[in-house]
């Protein structure tokens, strides 16, 4: 089972937009996926037609309640189960400021569900949507998971922002998660006629591609071929619950997110050629 973080501390990036349409995209080309909502805002939530507060758990009691990851899940669509999460997220850090242990309390739910180790109904993909904050919540996320997805938009701000993630994961790497790696980052809202987004993404690739002294956290990371188009469609799908794939399913977001999904599988397929020739 592969685990991943859509983590960016700056809001208004397309985070949300990617952890589920990157989830629902896996989930149609046949993967079995968890995702999880962990932003106190539920919107991945709602984007996948589930109300929040309509499941008796959600994030906020896998952190802060003895329940189970399979009490939490609620069935979205084919192939696609959701932790909903609820506006009581937003209190997850003060009710468990005191806890022992307290980044590592989802990484403890994935280790004890069957499902997360190949057991029947086992999961092919775990994805966390996380809050545009670098708080306990992204802690337990980073903490329980092998990869961090960056969405960036095309600005000249993103490089400050990629540098401040690049530190937070090394962090969780060195101290707290040692399987923890940057994935890659992808260029959401993506306009290929300004010559603004060109260039961002070019200073991104650069960055990856002469960086002298890489952490082991981040030395295989990428930038994503796909890039994600700004689309209005993509804004409008939320408000009708539901996927880009079902709502605009001829749109070039849908185009966009399929195409991102598919370079993720392949990562994770070069990744297990990788280890297999070195061992």
């Amino acid at each position: 089972m592969r685990s991943i973080a859509v983590a960016n501390q700056k809001g208004g990036v397309g985070k949300t937009t990617t952890s589920v349409n990157l989830a629902v995209g896996l989930a149609r080309a046949g993967k079995s996926v968890c995702l999880i909502d962990f932003d106190p805002q539920a919107h991945a939530t709602l984007h996948v037609g589930v109300t929040p507060g309509s499941h008796h758990v959600s994030g906020y009691d896998l952190l802060t309640a003895d329940v189970s990851l399979a009490e939490a899940t609620v069935q979205a669509a084919e192939n696609l189960v959701v932790v909903p999460s609820h506006i009581d997220l937003s209190a997850a850090e003060l009710t468990l400021a005191t806890k022992p242990g307290r980044e590592a309390i989802l990484r403890n739910r994935l280790a004890a569900d069957p499902r997360c180790h190949g057991g029947p109904g086992s999961f092919d993909y775990v994805v966390i949507d996380c809050p545009p904050s670098l708080g306990l919540l992204s802690l337990n996320a980073m903490a329980a998971v092998g990869e961090v997805l960056l969405p960036l938009q095309p600005h000249f701000l993103a490089l400050h922002g990629l540098s401040k993630l690049l530190e937070t994961i090394e962090l969780v790497h060195d101290h707290v998660n040692p399987r923890l790696s940057l994935l890659g980052v992808v260029l959401c809202m993506y306009e290929s006629s300004t010559r603004l987004s060109s260039e961002v993404g070019r200073d991104v690739a650069d960055f990856f591609a002469t960086s002298a002294e890489r952490h082991p956290s981040w030395a295989t990371a990428r930038l994503f071929e796909t890039r994600i188009r700004r689309n209005v469609r993509l804004a409008e799908a939320p408000s009708f619950g539901q996927s880009i794939f079902e709502y605009a399913a001829d749109s070039n977001g849908s185009q966009d997110y399929a195409s991102l999904a598919e370079e993720v599988v392949q990562a994770g397929v070069a990744g297990l050629a990788d280890v297999r020739a070195a061992a």
